[in-house]
């Protein structure tokens, strides 16, 4: 019970900070919104694997990447191309050239399906793919940079670049992707309606419990010598490899996970919205997945939930109104916390509110200790 209170809930304010969003999440939000807030709300959600997944990489490891969007475009189109593949029977496809392929394709005078394609055709297949196509493109990354000892800025602007190269690739193959239009028309997962309003309320449910499973593993893997290796490696990484460990393994390892973290909320994202586009794999996406976890703060797993929520929802908010300012404000917020508060919200609670809410748990825990006592009296009392 110590082991999964202290390693996977991160003891009494790791649970209490647990609890209480998982309240926000399936509680709050769906008592007092809407499906379509509801389903923004869970598009929100989808950016938080990608924030929690830097406050592994970055927070902790001190590894600052700048191409989550790769792997949060990697796992949303591995899970477009089975919504698409389903969404193309011969039924459906009845008038295209070629019946029986993505419309893109037919469009593209492409007269048969891609060999890549064609295990996409399975949903297990898929859900694997989810987890490793990611994981092996980030260990490829992760090995070319971390064995010859590349860090710091010049892997984050590598990281960078990858993502522009992959954005490139998949607008120029058009007949292939979808190009600068995507993956569109996505109907049923399974022969399941994913577009009906139970459906969303569904794969809302699916993505809370997906991100709280995500958590509690990085709780874990952070209690974990692995996990103080990591801290030790940020700060002292000299330090780390002269006391005989391989540095670039454990930056392998960490940057594959959260690449496959990353991966998740990409699929849950084809999956809540209905569609994957180029335009959520490239820089500017992953600048943004770097400022939510800033927001939220980079040391913790549930600050960077309520900085996806925050932001994307004041993203929502600003741009209808002043669609052109929105990036500037995305530059002037990132800056400013930086500067200003570098621990984010999350630095903000432990400076603010967490000593007041130690002596109110404080005095629930003496209260509760002194009750026990007396009614253990009482029953021996009435026993005599």
């Amino acid at each position: 019970m110590n082991t999964f209170y202290d390693r996977w809930l991160g003891g009494r304010q790791g649970a209490i900070g647990l609890l209480l969003l998982a309240l926000l999440i399936f509680i709050i939000l769906p008592l007092f919104l809407d499906i379509y807030r509801l389903n923004n709300v869970g598009k929100y959600l989808t950016y938080a694997f990608a924030a929690v997944s830097l406050v592994m990489l970055w927070g902790h490891a001190g590894i600052l990447s700048l191409g989550q969007g790769i792997f949060f475009g990697v796992g949303g189109y591995c899970m477009a191309m089975y919504l698409k593949l389903e969404a193309s029977d011969p039924a459906s496809t009845a008038r295209q050239t070629t019946p029986g392929i993505p419309d893109f394709m037919d469009w593209n005078q492409i007269t048969q399906l891609p060999l890549f394609w064609e295990p996409f055709h399975s949903l297990p297949f898929t859900i694997l793919a989810i987890f490793v196509v990611p994981a092996v493109l980030a260990y490829i990354v992760g090995a070319a940079m971390f064995k010859r000892r590349v860090g710091g800025v010049y892997f984050a602007i590598i990281t960078q670049a990858i993502a522009a190269i992959l954005t490139i690739l998949v607008v120029g193959q058009q007949g292939y992707t979808g190009g600068i239009n995507g993956i569109t028309d996505l109907k049923t997962l399974h022969g399941w309606n994913i577009n009906t309003d139970s459906a969303k309320y569904i794969l809302y449910y699916i993505n809370g419990v997906l991100l709280v499973g995500v958590i509690l593993l990085c709780r874990y893997v952070l209690s974990s010598k692995l996990g103080r290796l990591l801290l030790a490696m940020r700060d002292k990484e000299d330090r780390v490899r002269f006391s005989g460990y391989d540095v670039s393994n454990f930056k392998i390892f960490v940057f594959s996970l959260s690449a496959i973290i990353s991966a998740i909320g990409g699929a849950m994202f084809t999956l809540q919205v209905g569609f994957m586009s180029p335009t959520f794999v490239g820089i500017v996406p992953s600048i943004e997945m770097v400022i939510l976890a800033a927001v939220g703060g980079r040391l913790s797993l549930i600050g960077a939930v309520y900085g996806a929520l925050l932001v994307n929802y004041g993203k929502s908010a600003f741009s209808e109104t002043f669609p052109a300012l929105w990036l500037f404000l995305m530059g002037g917020l990132f800056i400013g916390v930086v500067m200003f508060f570098p621990n984010g919200l999350a630095g903000l609670y432990q400076t603010y509110l967490k000593p007041s809410v130690d002596r109110f748990l404080d005095k629930l825990t003496r209260k509760s200790s002194a009750v026990k006592p007396a009614a253990l009296s009482d029953k021996k009392e009435a026993v005599e």
